[in-house]
Parts: structure tokens; sequence; C-alpha cells
């Protein structure tokens, strides 16, 4: 299409203007506007100039030759040229995390200080491109945050100083998002869940921050450990960040002190956590500030007359699917239970508490666990007793007996040889299948504790989700702020990422399918007033659509379209 000049004839006179034709693909045809109001020809010959018939028809000769080599310049655009993608796909979280209200917060926050730059901006442009494209802050800045169709304003080195600022700022940052959490979706803070996790980093020695300690993955390299909390809609609501060395049990008492401390919460909150946080200061915390706990416990740990009651097989209640085949088995026992609880002198006191627990048995575990120990019991076997190093055998260490010996039996000084330890081997298979949980809510039934139990899981779903689709380590920043500062990045990733999922999408779609959508969801474009939709159709795109009244399905969109996508309010 053109840019023509237009004659209107009308009682003043001659109404000169430049408008452009162009094709409107909502429409189907060719359509025209004003491009520039030029006015009265006689009004123009009274200010000089003397023919304007053919001055501004010049102009339009020249629009026209800037037009066609525009168009040229597009078709034959190079290889190596700005890709002329971009993804629209983030805009669910923008949509959710500009309705939270959180900017008007930082704008405050930063108020006191010189920065050049927004923090809001950067800290939730970095949100959009972790969940994109994840990646290094660098190459999130030269090859993420340009793919994003919105323009951001700020320099790499502001950028880095953001980063730096939040990572000292994420608690108050999070309280912040709790905040507006509550406008919109209010926490459920009567159960929540906890967990821990590390991430290593890939460094040649640790520091104060970055420091060895036993890694989840196994990694020899220096880690940061993360304590994640989930109020009782399975949505973060707390995050602390501690030196990888440190043990995780006190976490869970110092994340919810503050929380509750914050938030002004003083109502009883049930803390759910797996076998590795719980303990006697963890359960005594709990008793003491009038809170219930929900933890699982190991069974190979406790005394020998309760591990007995786990394997009667008296009182144990079937539960059956759908198809009537057996899920698990269970039964349960309220009594009084001795727990050593340390005193700041170093010395322990013994007190009683009334539990209940609940003991399962899952027939389809017990055949994983047996197979898992049977393996490292042939591997112990096939190392030979000259190779009789702790390190040599790895975690069937614990089925094996290192001891040298004469031929009589008594234990000598001399060659160490090695052997089975039968009796290990025959405690864990009888074990294998069993779990336990001990809890102080002892009105709820064995179905309901086991059920709120299970919740527990979304919090490592969390996690997977963190080291895996959002490639939260190796992390390479280097400083201790901007390290959190990243890992705040992550939190809030997942925080609208869970959001979206069940407050939106009513938990109907994975993680997996969510992110995807995010990813994939990618416009181009071809002219300066159409855009082509790259994305693949998918039942999950046109459901979306459905619910949102977007043109998420649409192939030819125009600014307009775009725009309202990018300002739509879940």
């Amino acid at each position: 299409m053109a840019y023509f000049l237009k004659k209107t004839k009308n009682k003043k006179g001659i109404y000169l203007q430049i408008y452009e034709g162009f094709y409107d693909p909502t429409r189907g045809h060719a359509v025209q506007r004003s491009f520039r109001p030029i006015g009265y020809l006689d009004d123009l010959i009274k200010q000089g100039v003397s023919d304007p018939l053919t001055f501004f028809q010049l102009e339009v000769v020249q629009l026209n030759l800037q037009r066609n080599e525009e168009n040229n310049r597009i078709k034959n655009k190079l290889i190596s040229d700005i890709t002329p993608e971009r993804n629209l796909g983030y805009f669910p979280l923008k949509s959710l995390n500009e309705s939270l209200g959180v900017k008007k917060y930082l704008d405050l926050m930063q108020s006191p200080f010189r920065f050049k730059f927004n923090v809001f901006e950067v800290l939730s442009s970095l949100v959009y491109a972790r969940v994109v494209d994840p990646c290094s802050k660098y190459k999130t800045f030269y090859e993420v945050l340009p793919l994003l169709y919105e323009d951001f304003h700020y320099s790499e080195s502001q950028m880095y100083d953001a980063l730096e600022y939040i990572g000292s700022e994420y608690e108050k940052i999070i309280e912040i998002y709790n905040h507006g959490l509550q406008s919109r979706f209010p926490s459920d803070v009567s159960t929540t869940y906890f967990d821990c996790t590390n991430f290593y980093f890939e460094i040649d020695k640790e520091d104060e921050f970055r420091r060895n300690g036993p890694s989840k993955e196994n990694k020899k390299a220096p880690i940061v450990s993360m304590g994640l909390l989930l109020d009782a809609h399975q949505i973060p609501i707390g995050m602390k960040i501690f030196p990888g060395n440190e043990s995780e049990k006190p976490v869970i008492r110092e994340v919810l002190n503050e929380l509750k401390v914050r938030h002004q919460i003083n109502g009883r909150i049930i803390r759910v956590a797996d076998k590795g946080l719980n303990c006697a200061e963890n359960i005594a915390h709990a008793r003491t500030n009038g809170d219930g706990y929900i933890f699982s416990k190991s069974i190979k740990m406790m005394p020998e007359t309760e591990k007995t009651w786990v394997l009667l097989d008296h009182d144990y209640e079937d539960v059956y699917d759908t198809d009537g085949k057996l899920l698990y088995r269970m039964k349960s026992c309220i009594d009084d239970f001795p727990y050593d609880i340390p005193l700041e002198s170093g010395r322990k006191t013994r007190i009683s508490l009334r539990e209940k627990r609940v003991v399962t048995y899952n027939p389809k575990l017990a055949e994983k666990k047996r197979f898992e120990i049977l393996k490292q019991v042939e591997k112990a076997k096939r190392l030979n007793a000259a190779q009789a190093k702790r390190n040599e055998y790895g975690d069937c260490t614990k089925y094996v007996s290192f001891k040298s010996t004469d031929n009589s039996g008594n234990e000598t000084d001399k060659k160490v040889s090695v052997s089975l330890n039968r009796k290990a081997i025959e405690n864990d298979l009888k074990l294998a299948g069993y779990n336990c949980i001990v809890t102080s809510e002892l009105k709820l039934n064995s179905k309901q504790i086991i059920e709120v139990y299970r919740n527990l899981w979304r919090i490592e779903e969390s996690f997977r989700v963190m080291k895996s689709y959002l490639d939260a380590r190796p992390a390479f920043v280097q400083k201790q702020d901007s390290i959190i500062g990243h890992f705040l990045i992550c939190y809030l990733s997942i925080l609208l990422l869970r959001l979206l999922q069940f407050n939106i999408l009513q938990n109907e779609v994975s993680s997996e399918t969510i992110i995807h959508f995010i990813r994939n969801f990618r416009v181009a474009n071809i002219s300066d007033r159409k855009w082509i939709n790259l994305t693949k159709n998918s039942d999950f795109i046109k459901a979306f659509a459905k619910q949102t009244g977007l043109p998420l399905t649409s192939y030819f969109l125009v600014p307009s379209q775009l725009k309202k996508v990018l300002q739509h309010r879940l």
C-alpha cells in the first residue's frame, strides 16, 4: 500500500491531507487513514507556498520512496540482523505481578537512594526472563531481554546494582509480595509446609557464604542452602537463604518466627515437614509457640519396642483404589512419647509429649526399597577384601563389617577383612515400605493426617522446577547479596507460576504445560502494522484463549491486539 494526497472540497475551500492506505487483516480488505493533516489550499498560498499541490505531492512521492526502501530492507534482511520474533508468553506473569500492587511499595523503598533505574522494572523483567529462557545474567541482558515484547530501560551495570540491592532486602521484598497477596489471594497459614534444599557453585574454594556441606545432588562444590515455606494452598510465603554448612533444622524455627512477627500472625499453625527436620528442638518449639506439627519419622531410629509395634501385622487397615487394588495399609496409636530437649547450659532435659503416630505400609514402595537394598548388597559382595576402605564402598558401607580377626575369630590389628552385615540387611528388608508420621493433631483421623503430609510434595516439585526449568544452579554471580538476589528472582518466578497454576487455572494444568506455553508463545513482526503468531496450536492455548477472551489462536495480529494481551488482567 502507499501514501497519497487527499483533496477534500467543502464550504471553506479545498482541504489537503496526506493519507495512508494499508491492508487490515482483521477486516480482510484495504483501508485508509489520515497520516498527516496539511490545511486549506488558500491558507497555504497565503503562508507563502505558491503551488501547494505540487509541493505536497513531492512529499508524498518521497514518503513512498522511503516506504519502498524499508520494505526492500525487510525483504532482503540478512540472517545476522536482529530477529523479528518477540516472546509474548510472559503476559500472564506480568498480569499477576502487576495486580499485586507491589510497585508502589518498591518505589517507596528505593526512594532514599539515587538509583537511575526502577527496582520494580528490573526485578519484574528478570523474573519474566528467568521463566522464558533461564541463563546467566549477562546472557539474560544481551540475549533474552531483547526478545521480550516490551522494552526495558536500564543498563547492564544497573541490572547488577539492582540485583545486589534486592538481595540485600530480600526479606522485605517477600514481605511486600505477601502483603500484595492478601488483597487478591489471601494466604491460609493454618497449615504450612516447609523443606530445604541446596544449590552448588562452580568455584574452586568455599567462602563465608558458599560453604562445603552435604549436597542434595552429591556435588563436591561449595553450596548455599534454601528453606522454602508454603501456605495451606501450596503458595510460597517465605524463603530463607543460609550458608551451605549450616544445619537446616533450626531454619524452620527462624522462618516461622519471622513470618509471625512480620505479618502479626497470632493464630495456630500446623507445621508440616519431612524427617530431615524432625528433631526434639523443632517439636518443642512448635509446642512452646502454640503450634502443631505433622512430621515424618525414621522408623530405623525408633526404639525396639516401637519398631516391634510397626511390624506387628494386627490393627492395620487396608486402603484400596477404585479398582479394588491395594494402595497402602495404615494403623495409628496415641500415647505419651519421651523427648530430650537441649538446654542453654548444654545439658538435656527429658519431657513427655502426647502424640498421634500413623504408620503406613506401601507395597509399591516396599518393592522399590527392597530392590535398592539388594542392589547395594550385590555391590558389596563384588568388592574384594583388599579394598577394605569405606570410601570404596560408598552407600553400601552400612551392609558390610570391617574387621581384622585371627583364625579363632579374635580381633587383631592386622589386615582388615570385609564381611556382609547380615543383621543390617535383614532389618532394612523388614522395614522396606513402612513410613511413620508423628503429629500433635490428635483429633485428625489417620487419612486426614496422611493427606496433609502428602501435600509436602509440592515443595519438592517447586525445588525441581527451580533446578530444572529455571536453572537456579549453578549460579554465576559472586557477591553474597547478588547470590541472594538471584534466588529471590527464582522464588518470585515460582510464586507467580503457582498463582497462575492454582488460582487462575484451578490446578487443572501442569507446571510443565504452563512453562511450555510461556516459552513458546511468540510473535514475529512482518511490517509496521502487522505481526504473525508463530505458536503451535494446543488444547491449552485454545482453552486459555476462551478463558481470557484474548486472540491467542489468531495468526495475524496488529499492535492494538498485542497491547490488549499485555494489558490483560487475569
